[in-house]
């Protein structure tokens, strides 16, 4: 009987009884708009099928595929510390999932501005402001997070990166810009209580008696060094770009089940995980001879091992360390490393330099005079248990030589009280890489400012050595959008995942250039997820520093752990080298390597 028919037959209806059956009518016909009849009825079929055990597990299951996809609720930043003790930014991502409010994943990258070792510098006062500008940075990051970045991701797909990405970096161009416009304007018209100091012009080199240069032959003269570049700006607040980008990614790859590896390469082909995937190459670091070393030699930043291509990566960790680290990390009174070469030292151990210490880039901190001593270092270690340099393993050397500039006097302070200019460094490593071929790489030889150098580098050893540059320093707002900066013979670029770089900025330039991830000389964080995104991306190499320091080996220990997944899966491949290494090199090399052994023979 209809509600009307039975309003009409019994008039002594109460009032609740009639709100009530109006109540169910409201609520069958907001289950009918919804399909959910529909649905009940088709689950409950295929269940009386397929009877399965966990009867409400399977009907968890089908339900969670009806359910609305998840969107990003809101953000929370908070201070941490790091592992050198610094206060960090740790970002995460809370989600709305099935009507619920979830936490999803947090990250933390790594800061360009982090406060180095200077453990043989005294240079307290430069550390105080350094850790000022992080407080700052750190709690500009905070607020962007807390406030604009809050609003604008609200309610965004975590599984869209690319299109929470070009809203996270479209926020950092609009701040970059109003940032520089504001410089801009202070230049144009700065307050008459601050003077605005000019940059003294490079002086010329001291003239001898005869009007040359002192210390130079005839009469030519050096040229005047191009003037630097101004400074990139790290605009206070962008680790927090960074740090979402990074945990929205983790949030995606949870939410569609897969490991952050897994996903990244998704997000980079445009299309499911291909059949096989491999381990980037390790650059280990073994030694750092730059300017923070207790010697007089500041060229070599970082000595770095390149194994070959094709090994497992557990294999690699183990004989660079048994081959390398533990014989020069066991006795800090050196005298393991004056057995490995005693020959090479030539000096008694009363006039050796300072204990050793570890850097920050997990390398063993040493000090020597010239470059050739810690190469030949390393050379004595492998040939006394039977490896031979350039026969599987070669070299790298990051110079840094944008850190060892002397304006005044225009040229590089490789060596302490023996500064270059720029050609007569350009011959210096000339004769390096001749009497040391195993040296395949060298990263940062020069200032990016002197161009002519560049060029006629590449050309004197660019057949035989690849000239890599640091590209991270530049706001990938920028590069990430145009090709990385052109320098002569450059092969390569190293690439660090910090402050405004987003996961869609890493993919767009491993995309479009030759790249080499790593981590920051001064790398603090712990966050393994560097490791996931190197394998995602699929680049031939990957720059994590040495096997020291907590923060570093939780990256190796994360890549060999994705080395194991993928072996067990049967989708793991070898690692390709695509960046050093040609037939012709191969032939350059066993040719010199070949009158090496030739020429030690007959001295001996």
């Amino acid at each position: 009987m209809s509600y009307k028919g039975f309003m009409n037959c019994n008039s002594r209806v109460s009032k609740e009884e009639q709100e009530f059956y109006d109540l169910k009518m409201k609520a069958a016909e907001y289950y009918r708009a919804n399909g959910v009849p529909q649905k009940m009825e088709g689950v409950l079929n295929d269940m009386f099928f397929d009877k399965p055990e966990d009867i409400y597990g399977y009907l968890a299951n089908y339900f969670s595929k009806l359910s609305s996809p998840p969107v990003i609720s809101r953000l929370l930043g908070k201070e941490i510390y790091d592992g050198k003790g610094q206060l960090s930014l740790q970002a995460q991502v809370l989600c709305i999932i099935k009507n619920e409010e979830k936490t999803t994943c947090s990250a933390v990258i790594s800061s360009h501005r982090e406060v180095l070792d200077n453990s043989f510098q005294d240079q307290s006062g430069v550390t105080n402001i350094n850790n000022d500008k992080r407080r700052d940075s750190v709690m500009a990051a905070l607020h962007w997070i807390h406030e604009s970045l809050n609003t604008i991701l609200k309610g965004s797909d975590p599984c869209d990166q690319t299109g929470v990405d070009k809203i996270l970096s479209d926020f950092f161009m609009a701040r970059y810009l109003e940032d520089q416009d504001i410089r801009n304007r202070e230049k144009e018209n700065p307050p008459p209580s601050v003077p605005v100091p000019e940059p003294s012009p490079p002086t010329a080199p001291p003239k001898d008696k005869k009007g040359g240069d002192k210390g130079k032959k005839g009469n030519s003269t050096e040229k005047p060094i191009p003037p630097p570049e101004p400074s990139e700006l790290v605009l206070p607040g962008s680790m927090a770009i960074g740090s979402v980008s990074l945990a929205v990614a983790k949030t995606g790859a949870l939410l569609q089940c897969l490991p952050l590896y897994k996903y990244i390469k998704a997000l980079r082909n445009q299309q499911p995980c291909p059949e096989e995937m491999h381990i980037p190459v390790p650059l280990v670091t073994l030694l750092s001879c730059g300017k923070m070393s207790p010697g007089k030699l500041n060229l070599l930043e970082e000595v770095i091992v390149i194994p070959k291509a094709g090994q497992r990566l557990k294999q690699v960790l183990t004989l660079t360390t048994t081959t390398y680290f533990q014989p020069l990390f066991s006795n800090f009174k050196l005298h393991i490393l004056f057995s490995i070469c005693p020959v090479l030292l030539g000096e008694s151990i009363k006039t050796q330099p300072v204990l050793p210490t570890v850097s920050d880039s997990g390398a063993l901190v040493v000090g020597y005079e010239r470059p050739e001593q810690p190469l030949d270092l390393i050379t004595e270690a492998s040939n006394n248990l039977g490896l031979a340099l350039g026969k599987g393993i070669h070299l790298a050397v990051n110079c840094a030589a944008h850190n060892l500039m002397d304006y005044p006097k225009g040229k590089y302070e490789v060596i302490t009280g023996t500064p270059k200019s720029p050609d007569e460094l350009v011959d210096m490593y000339e004769a390096l890489i001749s009497k040391y071929p195993a040296v395949v790489a060298l990263i940062d030889p020069l200032r990016k400012e002197d161009v002519e150098q560049w060029e006629r580098l590449s050309s004197v050893v660019g057949a035989s050595c690849s000239l890599l540059s640091d590209i991270s320093s530049k706001p990938q707002c920028h590069s990430s959008r145009e090709d990385a900066p052109s320098l002569p013979g450059v092969r390569g670029y190293i690439l660090n995942q910090s402050n405004e770089t987003t996961v869609t900025d890493l993919i767009h330039v491993t995309t479009e250039n030759k790249v080499i991830i790593g981590t920051t000389c001064g790398e603090p964080c712990s966050d393994d997820a560097l490791s996931d995104v190197v394998v995602g991306l699929g680049v031939g190499y990957v720059k994590l520093g040495g096997l020291s320091r907590g923060e570093r080996l939780t990256k190796y220990n994360r890549l060999i752990s994705i080395e194991e997944e993928l072996a067990q899966q049967g989708i793991l491949g070898m690692a390709f080298s695509s960046l050093v290494f040609s037939a012709g090199r191969k032939r350059r090399l066993d040719k010199a390597m070949g009158r090496r052994e030739t020429e030690e023979q007959s001295s001996t």
